[in-house]
């Protein structure tokens, strides 16, 4: 039999990332990842599994999709192809997004456009409980997956274009949070192999200038928040001065303002809905 630490010692030299190794591992062994060092051998059949799977990382597939499970600020989601995976950069704006609902009384009303595997929402749902949420997200393979990692949440999903979702909540939204695809079509070669490879494109691209979900965001939230409302959507590091442009572009906002993520390059936009501010 194989020991714990000749298969994490092979599996980090051919991914140069112990914490990759480390994650496979557990996941062959059906166990946590703090849990490896009370494993004496392993079995020759997982050994095999787990070897099957580092070498389907060192080809490209993302760690994600291999184990089934992301984990996103203080929860844990399912993931699969054709599921974008949720990256820490959009966790940045998720708490600035739960730092505005925790000083708004009552049940806020928060809207999720272009939901993905549900992982904001789900966020959200855990750590300021007692919101009125929607999601909307267009991906049928996704919306299968969000459903089940928000099932239990309260969370309404609706699998559909966010272009004309929830128009019954028109004027009434305290928030609208969005990750929406934003690469522009001209840099996909700028793209990382495994990403482009393995990603649903759906999840990633936006018109020649990565921006026509941003625009289509920026008209829905502007429809569905009250004044005073909320609004906070992810970018590309290139497009800080551009969604800035398009959600003024838009009309209806004040307050405009881009913010950075954990390495300060420009990430996500903020805005407030004209009319009586909030707090």
């Amino acid at each position: 039999m194989a020991t714990v630490p000749a298969l994490l010692a092979e599996g980090t030299l051919r991914l140069a990332a112990p914490a990759e190794a480390r994650t496979l591992l557990a996941h062959a062994l059906g166990v946590e990842p703090s849990r490896l060092a009370l494993v004496d051998d392993v079995p020759s059949e997982v050994a095999a599994a787990y070897e099957g799977l580092v070498a389907r990382r060192a080809a490209g597939e993302p760690v994600q999709y291999l184990t089934g499970r992301a984990w996103f600020r203080t929860v844990e989601v399912a993931v699969e192809p054709g599921v974008f995976v949720p990256r820490p950069e959009t966790e940045l704006m998720t708490g600035w997004a739960i730092e505005r609902l925790a000083a708004l009384p009552g049940r806020p009303v928060v809207v999720e456009l272009c939901a993905g595997s549900g992982a904001i929402s789900a966020a959200i749902a855990a750590e300021r409980p007692g919101c009125r949420q929607y999601a909307v997200e267009l991906s049928s393979t996704a919306a299968r997956v969000a459903e089940e990692n928000l099932a239990g949440t309260g969370v309404s999903l609706v699998e559909g274009d966010m272009a004309d979702a929830f128009g019954e909540l028109d004027g009434t939204v305290d928030l609208v949070i969005a990750n929406p695809p934003y690469i522009p079509l001209e840099a996909w070669e700028h793209v990382a192999v495994d990403v482009r490879t393995h990603e649903p494109e759906l999840a990633l691209f936006s018109g020649a200038d990565g921006l026509d979900a941003l625009r289509v965001v920026a008209r829905v939230a502007a429809r569905l928040l009250r004044p005073g409302g909320f609004v906070c959507a992810e970018h590309a590091e290139v497009q800080g001065e551009a969604v800035v442009d398009v959600f003024a572009a838009t009309g209806g906002y004040a307050q405009v303002a881009d913010h950075p993520d954990y390495n300060d390059r420009p990430r996500y936009v903020t805005a407030v809905r004209a009319g009586k501010l909030a707090g």
